[in-house]
């Protein structure tokens, strides 16, 4: 398989939350500019964030100041079928990866985000009913058209992702999943194997564990954050985020991870995570309190 040629910033701006901060159409434009001083040119959505409106919000924002398109890179996620309220008819969750939801996905993605192409677009969830064929079908007419110049996958298995890609002529460049001491399946599982295999960046979603390393009273969460004040105080990490967002980056598939985050220090403090060099054995001091147990 030939290598991707698209190049992910360190770190992804997430937007999957903006229509809860509250913020004006000037804020979020300041915000984009944060994140773009930062280095930070990926940015991360998905069609049904915010019950379809975190796209609109965002391209509310980037009307302000149409060049920054320019200066950054928009990735999109399609594939799930939300029950909102009955929401077009619906009655139950579930996906739709037919070519023609993919294909009109898209063109709702551009509207809302005023661009004519996506430089991403990700199946956002692996489907029982896909139909390799049928994506890479849509996945050509998108490209050919100029609407869409990359694709991936989120959240698929290693045998979904050589699925999807033997039908394709072109490699996938990303697998997004979720990474996080909480959640650390795709250590294990051959995900970011297989993503070291092939010299793609996985997109890491949820490092913070959704708050619960901050705010849990398990035992895990609890072993986890001790762990991580220890380190933090030996490394000079701001806050133990810092700890977690290095931890995540050291593995050697180098997962780009994605910042949901609305404020602009904690945005800034993620990204001087880069800063922080981790070892061997303070890597292997989370594993291990998250796992609840030393390596064999």
């Amino acid at each position: 398989m030939s290598q991707p040629t698209f190049t992910f910033s360190d770190f992804i701006g997430g937007f999957w939350r903006i229509d809860a901060w509250n913020m004006s159409p000037q804020q979020r434009l300041a915000l984009i500019e944060h994140y773009l001083e930062l280095g930070v040119t990926c940015m991360d959505h998905a069609d049904i964030y915010g019950i379809y409106q975190c796209e609109t919000l965002f391209g509310e924002a980037l009307t302000l100041k149409p060049s920054l398109r320019q200066q950054m890179q928009l990735i999109s996620k399609c594939g799930i079928k939300p029950a909102f309220d009955g929401y077009d008819g619906r009655y139950v969750n579930h996906y739709d990866t037919s070519k023609a939801h993919i294909i009109k996905s898209v063109e709702n993605s551009l509207t809302e985000l005023t661009t004519d192409h996506l430089d991403v677009l990700l199946i956002h969830r692996p489907d029982p009913l896909m139909n390799a064929d049928e994506i890479a079908a849509a996945f050509e007419q998108l490209h050919t058209q100029g609407k869409v110049s990359h694709f991936g996958v989120s959240n698929f298995t290693t045998s979904q992702f050589d699925l999807l890609q033997s039908r394709l002529n072109a490699p996938l460049i990303t697998n997004q999943v979720e990474i996080s001491p909480l959640t650390m399946q795709s250590l294990h599982d051959g995900v970011l194997d297989q993503c070291q295999q092939h010299r793609i960046t996985p997109m890491a979603w949820s490092c913070l564990g959704g708050g619960e390393i901050f705010s849990a009273n398990t035992p895990q969460a609890l072993r986890i954050r001790n762990t991580l004040r220890d380190i933090a105080q030996q490394v000079g990490a701001q806050d133990i985020s810092q700890v977690i967002y290095a931890w995540v980056r050291m593995h050697p598939s180098r997962p780009a991870p994605i910042i949901g985050s609305g404020n602009l220090e904690r945005i800034t403090s993620a990204v001087n995570s880069a800063n922080i060099q981790l070892d061997r054995q303070q890597w292997f001091s989370i594993w291990q309190a998250a796992m609840g147990h030393s390596v064999p």
